[in-house]
């Protein structure tokens, strides 16, 4: 069940589920409010909580208002890209041989055909950044394994908008997000076990935290550094 409250300006989308403790949530980049509540508490004491969160809501909001964004993308020579927290100068190369991107010192090089479309270049980096996301998820999650004592049926690496991952602590399965090839190791290394704290606590209860402060002490730094990160131009936060 979905609904929406108001106070003064800002107005917060209410998701009912069955879960047993209420859930508050800004995404960037405008700063959208969410609460996730249990399904047998009253929109009024929705509210109440809500009132309570006051602060902590525009003051979360003012902070992604002032986060450094990039600029769209045009796939132009000398355009920032980034790998790994790194950042490369981009060129494009015309050469009629099949398309792929090549690194070469601080320079991203797209090999492409002559009058290759914006559209086509954003598919191809798209893919090259879930590439090389994919070869580095799986040891991470082997690490983490018999560390948390988990096991991780199935990983998908896909764009989301809203988040940088998600888990479905039924089938043990979880997303990433592939800008995450953009961010340093370190952050995604905080993502991955996140991810997998979920299998043992699907909520971010008391429990979760004190499952990342057990297994990954410094995960405040980690989430903290991801997102002081520079965002998309039409990205999000964690």
């Amino acid at each position: 069940m979905t609904s929406q409250i108001k106070l003064g300006e800002i107005a917060i989308e209410v998701v009912r589920k069955d879960i047993k403790n209420i859930h508050l949530s800004v995404y960037p980049p405008a700063g959208r409010v969410r609460i996730s509540a249990p399904k047998r508490m009253t929109l009024d004491n929705i509210r109440v909580f809500a009132i309570t969160k006051l602060g902590w809501i525009k003051k979360q909001q003012q902070k992604l208002q002032e986060q450094v964004r990039e600029t769209p993308r045009e796939y132009l020579d000398r355009e920032s890209h980034y790998l790994w927290g790194k950042r490369y100068l981009f060129k494009v190369e015309e050469k009629d041989s099949a398309a792929y991107v090549s690194l070469k010192h601080n320079m991203m090089v797209l090999h492409i055909r002559q009058d290759t479309s914006d559209e086509r270049k954003q598919a191809l980096l798209a893919e090259w950044y879930r590439e090389k996301l994919k070869e580095v998820v799986p040891a991470l999650i082997a690490k983490w394994e018999p560390l948390m004592g988990v096991m991780v049926e199935k990983t998908f690496f896909q764009r989301m908008k809203t988040k940088w991952g998600s888990c479905n602590h039924r089938s043990g399965h979880i997303r990433l997000n592939t800008e995450l090839a953009k961010k340093q190791p370190e952050c995604l290394e905080y993502v991955v076990v996140h991810e997998m704290a979920h299998l043992l606590e699907p909520s971010h209860n008391s429990r979760f935290i004190a499952l990342m402060d057990q297994f990954m002490p410094k995960w405040h730094f980690y989430r903290d550094e991801l997102n002081r990160s520079p965002l998309g131009h039409e990205e999000w936060g964690y």
